[in-house]
């Protein structure tokens, strides 16, 4: 179906119909004492299709109306006027009514029903374009993701394999550096895991009282070599309440956020991790200097960087499956990730521009305990 019949409006299907009602009067009015009313009843339904088609329903019945006034005005006599005699030209022009009428619906039907065939049939079309290029981005992901901690793995443990003597410390950190790198592999197939339950819509955050202070600890010691060429700063405000959240979704999320930010730090530079619990009424402002216990309240959970920051047009799409910040290797799922995870829990994330440059990424969610 072209897309013009798609888009046709009714105002212009119904000029096209009259015009065409009145071109097929106009050229057969002259014989219509010698015509066959059969004639011009065939060719005025015409103009009927043809609006019913470009337009639809209403303006097939609009020129089937201006069609029946020609029809009874021009071809029935008596000739010139719309009175008709009682018989068979009334029969005749019941049955042309009829006929223009129940043809122009049908077509408007028709067409209407593979119009909206189309549609559906162009939707899945880029559905499945959009699909495929997600698909060809995820395996990029994998490759590049995947390719570089395997070489990093094959290529110590090439080294231990051979005859070359090591030190002992220098197999230690050998040793050490297989162990980053598995974990760094831990990590990317827990999102892309991550990423196929959300699309499966099975990601449900499983709910239990957490300690944000003690999350916050272990997941920047779990995280020491990955953070080593940067200083981290914590800042916990004290006395916080245990907060109703999955410990392993938002372990998650702040390990992709501060993997993100020593990333795009550069070396001996501070990333920082402020967390504080502020009113709801608040969400989106500074950072309360005072903490308050008053419900409602939200945990806020704030990681600096110091590096080189993000385009602004980038900042609407950072939290999208395989977008990431100019210059980065990495995919973006990982942000994806935490987008997800962030939202079932009842939260936001959002990133914003470090005074004096960076990126600050703010990850909200209600204290539900």
């Amino acid at each position: 179906m072209p897309k013009a019949l798609a888009t046709f409006s009714p105002l212009r299907a119904l000029v096209v119909g009259t015009l065409g009602v009145a071109l097929v009067t106009l050229v057969l009015l002259p014989f219509n004492d010698r015509l066959n009313e059969a004639v011009p009843a065939l060719l005025l339904l015409i103009p009927v299709i043809a609006a019913g088609a470009l337009g639809g329903r209403i303006a097939a019945a609009a020129v089937a109306i201006e069609a029946m006034f020609a029809f009874t005005v021009g071809f029935l006599p008596p000739f010139g006027s719309p009175t008709v005699r009682i018989g068979h030209d009334l029969v005749a022009l019941a049955l042309f009514v009829v006929i223009a009428v129940v043809s122009g619906v049908l077509i408007a039907t028709v067409v209407d029903s593979q119009r909206r065939q189309v549609a559906a049939d162009e939707e899945r079309i880029a559905a499945l374009e959009q699909a495929d290029q997600q698909r060809s981005a995820l395996l990029r992901s994998v490759s590049h993701d995947l390719r570089t901690p395997l070489a990093t793995i094959r290529a110590v443990a090439t080294d231990l394999h051979g005859d070359a003597p090591f030190e002992p410390a220098a197999r230690q950190e050998l040793l050490g550096l297989v162990i980053d790198e598995v974990e760094r592999l831990d990590r990317i197939v827990a999102n892309l895991l991550s990423l196929s339950r959300i699309e499966a819509g099975a990601f449900l955050p499983d709910r239990q009282s957490v300690d944000i202070g003690e999350l916050v600890e272990d997941c920047t010691q779990r995280l020491s070599r990955v953070l080593e060429r940067v200083r981290v700063e914590t800042d916990v405000a004290p006395d916080l309440p245990l907060i109703d959240l999955d410990y392993s979704q938002i372990d998650q999320v702040l390990s992709n956020l501060l993997e993100n930010a020593a990333r795009h730090s550069p070396d001996g530079s501070v990333v920082e991790v402020v967390v504080r619990q502020v009113p709801a009424e608040r969400a989106g402002g500074a950072p309360a200097s005072e903490p308050r216990a008053d419900p409602p309240s939200l945990l806020r959970v704030q990681v600096v960087d110091h590096g080189s920051g993000m385009a602004p047009e980038l900042r609407e799409h950072l939290f999208e499956p395989f977008a990431s910040a100019t210059g980065s290797n990495s995919s973006g799922v990982g942000l994806a990730i935490c987008r997800s995870i962030v939202e079932a829990h009842g939260g936001t994330i959002r990133a914003a521009e470090t005074p004096g440059g960076g990126a600050t990424l703010t990850v909200e969610v209600p204290n539900r305990v």
